[in-house]
C-alpha cells in the first residue's frame, strides 16, 4: 500500500491513499414561528408540559442551522464539496420553506410533526440527505440552534 505523509505543524500523520476524510460546514438561518402542543390535550395541559412555548398565538426564533458533510477532497479542486453549490441545497431544500413561515402550518415536511427542534432537525436532514449525496458527499450532521443556549444536533441515527 501506499502511504502519503500530510504534514501539519509538524507532526506527520500517515494517511492511506485515498481515505482522507474531511467535514466542512455550511450556516445558513432562517426566522419562523412555531407552538409545542398537542391537539389531543387542554390549553392547560399543554403549558403544562411544553410552558410558554406552547402559546397559543405561536412564537418565533430566528434559527441558525449548521450542515456539516463529509467525504475526501478532489485532488483537481481541494474541495470535499463546493460550498456554494450546498448553500444552494440547503436553501432549495429547507430555506426556501421554512423562512418566515409558521412550521406547524405552511411547511409541509413538518406537517402531523411536533415541531420541537430536535424534529424539525430529522426533518431537515430527510430533506438534505439525498441532495447531499447527489452533489457528492455524505451527510454528516445537521446542527440546528434555536436560541443562543438550545441547540440540537442529529447525526441520521
Amino acid at each position: 500500500m501506499k502511504y502519503k505523509t500530510l504534514h501539519l505543524k509538524s507532526a506527520n500523520v500517515y494517511l492511506q491513499k485515498n481515505s482522507l476524510m474531511v467535514y466542512i460546514t455550511r450556516r445558513e438561518r432562517f426566522s419562523a414561528a412555531h407552538k409545542l402542543a398537542r391537539k389531543d390535550w387542554s390549553e392547560e395541559k399543554n403549558y403544562e408540559v411544553f410552558g410558554k412555548c406552547s402559546n397559543p398565538n405561536w412564537h418565533g426564533h430566528n434559527y441558525v442551522l449548521h450542515v456539516t458533510v463529509k467525504g475526501s477532497p478532489e485532488p483537481s479542486t481541494g474541495f470535499v464539496v463546493d460550498l456554494s453549490a450546498l448553500g444552494d441545497i440547503i436553501k432549495q431544500y429547507v430555506i426556501q420553506f421554512v423562512d418566515h413561515k409558521n412550521l406547524n402550518i405552511d411547511v409541509d415536511f413538518l406537517k402531523d410533526t411536533m415541531t420541537s427542534t430536535e424534529n424539525i432537525a430529522i426533518a431537515i436532514w430527510n430533506q438534505l440527505v439525498k441532495p447531499v449525496a447527489e452533489l457528492g458527499a455524505e451527510l454528516h450532521s445537521v446542527k440546528l440552534q434555536e436560541t443562543e443556549n438550545n441547540y440540537v444536533e442529529y447525526f441520521g441515527e
